[in-house]
């Protein structure tokens, strides 16, 4: 590639006609714009000699040049240069912009005027000029680099744009294209939905042209992804804007028929795909189950091609993602398990790196997918030859953050399993990669891109899973260092990451040894413990009290833990009681913690000496809510076992306080568990 700045081969032959650009006669200028126009075409070296020498601003001024003194074949010819330059490479594109291409290009489209053939001749100058500014923007709008966001500024222009498709096929095609580049925002979807877009684009529907079909389904699917009120209106839409016309569903049912393209099948199923996500069609629409899944898995199939392969398998990845009942259709559709493993496979075919890589990526999500809710469809994909192995090998992929985390996803998935987890997950030691991955990740967070996150989020939640009591993977991950891991998850600024953290934990202390649950005690701390205890998010708190639960269970350990840390716990518990704002739920977690207390030997003494909880257990007795009667009377129950030493004088302190009373104003209660949890406390009761 040549740079820019690398001028003509031969200046002075070239000279004359750039001198000429400047010339007050129109003939000569137009002659010298025709000989600049062709040296430009299909030569980037000659594109960027053109752009270096600052022909550019002169392009630009003629093409914006409305006061008479520029013809209008000039102003054509002058469109169509920036739009050769446009095609050359990235650096030519950015050049453009740099330079103002765009908002001018929008001012032309907006003032060239579109009169009537009949009545004009000049209408066939303004429309070629017209297709020339919109071949040229959607040249320009296809970078990355692309001020996409400026049709939004002005109210006007989408509609204005959107009139313009009725001129010509190409303005068709041009603005379909530019409309898809700018929408992959809410807003925008919403700005081109208010500004007409879904009406213009269905219409084009119905043309016999896939190259004019094309790009309106794009459109139309980027404007429905996740976005509820743009898919209902599709939906509700028709080829030709009455109410005798082609449902615009129907028609993307049409257009998924083998006989079509199949680009064009593909874009209609990630349409209904993308409604479907969306709320406007139910995962029992004909449509969904009939016409759009059975078309992406067969566009799965070897014998598309390979591009084509990974949007099919992406986009039914995402059709497929949280209804059971499409992932179970799917994954019994035309061998689409097998299919997908090929993907994983080196295709000799397949040179592009970054090809291979996508093959891989779209492979793993959608095997995620499939496997989300269903243990024979996890079962079978575990079982296809090599699926594991490529799995592992995906958590380890040095091609950057993107296959790591469908690799991670697809393991996530699959590690709902309690069979698997218990074997083939142990088989292939799937925590080596998945810990060095996380403390990767987790070392080198600041700073990375929003990938590195979200596989840091994946990552720990299948952790969570494989840190479960009867997964064999637990005892080697706390031995890599999982707890310290953990306790660093809890301090994120990200609350999914807060989550996975504390849930993770919570799993580990389930029916744990003392040394471990005082490791993470250790590890974490009490300030942080109460930090999460005041966490904005509720599943953050929930998780932490259930921890407190898990820690505080099995006699010895409760009298060690309270022995250590009674003060904390009893503050904690009291913090939420206390918090009129906490939901039912939570406060019956703190009640379940003080239930669990109640049961140690020696800790039960923390509850009895302290007045306040004591207050507390007589005031949820009494609760209007039946649930947390029920907790609070089952930390009651402990209190006075009579079994338990020192019952007696426990019992007598109850008494005294009114807690008995209260438990015989219960008996008449019409609830059936509360009944049930007030005659075992009464039954504890010796006889004064």
């Amino acid at each position: 590639m040549v740079s820019i700045m690398q001028p003509f081969m031969d200046v002075e032959s070239s000279r004359s006609y750039i001198d000429e650009l400047y010339s007050v006669d129109p003939q000569k200028c137009l002659d010298a714009l025709v000989c600049l126009k062709n040296s430009v075409i299909g030569s980037n070296r000659q594109k960027g000699s053109v752009i270096a020498q600052g022909v550019v601003p002169r392009l630009l001024q003629l093409l914006g040049d409305i006061s008479g003194a520029i013809t209008d074949r000039i102003r054509l010819e002058a469109a169509v240069t920036l739009g050769s330059l446009a095609k050359g490479t990235d650096q030519h594109v950015v050049a453009l912009i740099d330079l103002g291409v765009v908002p001018l290009i929008l001012q032309v489209l907006m003032t060239t005027p579109l009169v009537d053939p009949v009545t004009d001749g000049k209408t066939r100058i303004n429309d070629l000029l017209i297709e020339a500014c919109l071949r040229c923007l959607r040249t320009v709008f296809q970078h990355s680099s692309a001020p996409v966001h400026t049709i939004y500024q002005n109210p006007s222009l989408v509609p204005r744009l959107l009139s313009l498709a009725s001129r010509s096929v190409t303005s068709q095609i041009c603005i379909a294209t530019i409309l898809t580049t700018a929408c992959k925002t809410a807003e925008e979807q919403n700005a081109l939905s208010k500004g007409g877009a879904v009406e213009t684009l269905a219409v084009q529907l119905d043309s016999s042209l896939p190259e004019v079909q094309l790009p309106a389904l794009a459109c139309l699917a980027n404007m429905c992804y996740q976005n509820h009120t743009v898919s209902a209106m599709v939906a509700a839409a028709s080829t030709n804007n009455t109410p005798q016309g082609r449902l615009v569903p129907a028609v993307l049912g049409q257009l998924m028929g083998r006989e079509k393209s199949s680009l064009v099948q593909l874009e209609a199923a990630r349409c209904v795909a993308y409604m479907h996500r969306a709320g406007a069609l139910s995962a029992t629409d004909p449509r969904v189950v009939y016409r759009t899944l059975p078309c992406l898995v067969r566009l799965c199939h070897r014998d598309r091609p390979p591009r084509e392969r990974v949007a099919a398998a992406e986009t039914l990845a995402y059709l497929t993602e949280v209804d059971t009942d499409l992932q179970r259709l799917a994954s019994i559709s035309n061998h689409l398990i097998p299919t997908l493993a090929e993907f994983l496979r080196p295709h000799p075919q397949v040179q592009d790196t970054s090809l291979s890589q996508d093959m891989r990526q779209a492979a793993f999500r959608a095997f995620a997918s499939l496997g989300a809710n269903d243990e024979d469809i996890r079962k079978r994909i575990i079982e296809t030859q090599s699926l594991m192995e490529h799995v592992v090998s995906g958590l380890q992929d040095p091609g950057g953050p993107r296959v790591r985390l469908a690799a991670v996803r697809c393991l996530h998935s699959l590690s709902r399993s309690v069979q698997q987890l218990r074997t083939t997950f142990q088989d292939h030691a799937v925590w080596k990669p998945l810990m060095q991955l996380l403390h990767g990740a987790d070392k080198g967070l600041e700073g990375r891109g929003e990938g590195e996150e979200d596989l840091l989020t994946v990552a720990s939640s299948t952790l969570c899973n494989l840190l479960l009591e009867f997964s064999p993977s637990k005892e080697p991950i706390l031995e890599s260092g999982g707890v310290e891991l953990l306790c660093s998850l809890t301090k994120r600024p990200d609350p999914a990451l807060r989550l996975n953290g504390i849930w993770a934990l919570m799993n580990v202390a389930f029916q744990a040894e003392q040394r471990v649950k005082s490791q993470i005690l250790s590890c974490l701390g009490t300030d942080q413990i109460f930090r999460l205890l005041a966490d904005p998010e509720l599943a953050v708190l929930m998780k932490t009290l259930g921890l407190l639960r898990n820690l505080l269970s099995t006699k010895a350990h409760i009298d060690r833990i309270m022995g250590e840390h009674a003060t904390h716990v009893m503050q904690a518990v009291i913090l939420v009681l206390e918090d009129p704002e906490h939901p039912a739920d939570v406060k019956e977690q703190a009640l379940c913690i003080l239930a669990n207390v109640a049961d140690g030997d020696r800790a039960r003494d923390h509850i009895m000496a302290n007045e306040d909880v004591l207050k507390k257990l007589m005031d949820y007795m009494m609760h209007s809510n039946v649930k947390l009667q029920v907790a609070a009377i089952f930390c009651v129950c402990n209190l006075v076992w009579k079994e338990e030493p020192g019952a007696a004088q426990r019992q007598a302190r109850l008494r005294e306080l009114g807690l008995y009373r209260i438990l015989q104003q219960l008996r008449h209660t019409k609830d059936s568990q509360l009944f049930d949890k007030v005659k075992t406390a009464l039954a504890q009761f010796f006889d004064p």
